[in-house]
C-alpha cells in the first residue's frame, strides 16, 4: 500500500491556525490534499491532526482522518519523523500495513500532482530509503554574511571573500514539500538529510516554504504568477 500522510497539528505560533488559514480562497491544506488525490498515486490519503476543526476541513476536501494524533506528538517540539512513524504503526495495527509512505506538508500550495509521481518514480529507481524535493540556494552560502553584536557585518567564511561565485560549490536546501520513503525507514527513524536520501531537484520558482507571514505573502504571489503563466 502507498500511504500519503499530511501532518497538520492545530497549534502554530508564527501564523495562527496556519494549516487551515485561507490561501487565495480556500484553506491552505486543501491544496496538498487535492494534489495528493489528483496524483492518483496513493491508496490512502490521510491527515494526521489533533484538531477537530482541521478534521472537518480535511474531510471536506476528501482526505481521511482515521485517528486523533496523540498529544505528545502535537506540541511545538514534536518532529515529523515520529508523527509519520505513529501513522504507519496505526495502520499496521488497525488496517493494512503500508509499504511506501509520502509525507506531504499541509502548507505546500505550489506542490503539483505530477511532482508527486515524478518523485516516487525517482525514489523507486534510486533504491534509496527516501526521496524528497530540494532546490538550490539563490546565492552561494559560502559568501553568507551575518550581523555581529556590534551591529556591523561579518562573513561566515571570510576565506571566500575573493573567490568567484562560479567557483564555489552549489548548495541545496529542503523545498518543504514532500518526502517519499520506505515505511521501514520512517519506523526506524532513519535520518532524511543523509546518504539514505535521493534528492529530487525543483526549480526555485516552484518552491516557497511557508513558516512566516512574509513567506505567506510570497507564496500567494508566486501561486498567482504561476497560475497566470500556466506553470502551476
Amino acid at each position: 500500500m502507498k500511504l500519503c500522510v499530511i501532518p497538520a497539528r492545530g497549534g502554530s505560533k508564527r501564523i495562527p491556525r496556519k494549516n487551515i488559514k485561507d490561501f487565495l480562497g480556500k484553506p491552505i491544506i486543501a491544496y496538498s490534499i487535492e494534489a495528493a488525490l489528483s496524483s492518483g498515486c496513493f491508496d490512502r490519503v490521510i491527515v494526521s491532526t489533533d484538531d477537530e476543526e482541521i478534521v472537518g476541513v480535511a474531510r471536506e476536501y476528501g482526505a481521511e482522518t482515521p485517528f486523533v494524533r496523540p498529544p505528545e506528538l502535537a506540541n511545538d517540539y514534536a518532529g515529523t519523523l515520529p508523527v509519520i512513524k505513529q501513522a504507519i504503526e496505526w495502520f499496521e495495527q488497525n488496517d493494512q500495513a503500508p509499504q511506501f509512505v509520502c509525507c506531504l506538508y499541509a502548507t505546500a500550495p505550489l506542490v503539483r500532482p505530477e511532482t508527486i509521481n515524478q518523485v516516487f518514480q525517482q525514489f523507486q529507481e534510486s533504491g534509496a530509503d527516501y526521496c524528497f524535493t530540494v532546490t538550490h540556494f539563490a546565492s552561494p552560502i559560502q559568501r553568507a554574511i551575518k550581523i555581529a553584536a556590534s551591529k556591523r557585518l561579518e562573513m561566515f567564511y571570510p576565506e571566500n571573500f575573493n573567490v568567484r561565485s562560479q567557483d564555489l560549490e552549489e548548495a541545496y536546501h529542503d523545498a518543504g514539500q514532500l518526502y517519499w520513503g520506505k515505511a521501514e525507514a520512517f519506523k526506524q527513524q532513519t535520518p532524511i538529510f543523509s546518504e539514505a536520501a535521493s534528492p529530487f531537484i525543483l526549480p526555485r520558482y516552484l518552491v516557497q516554504d511557508v513558516d512566516t507571514p512574509e513567506d505567506w505573502i510570497l507564496a500567494e504571489l508566486m501561486y498567482q504568477a504561476l497560475s497566470q503563466t500556466g506553470l502551476n
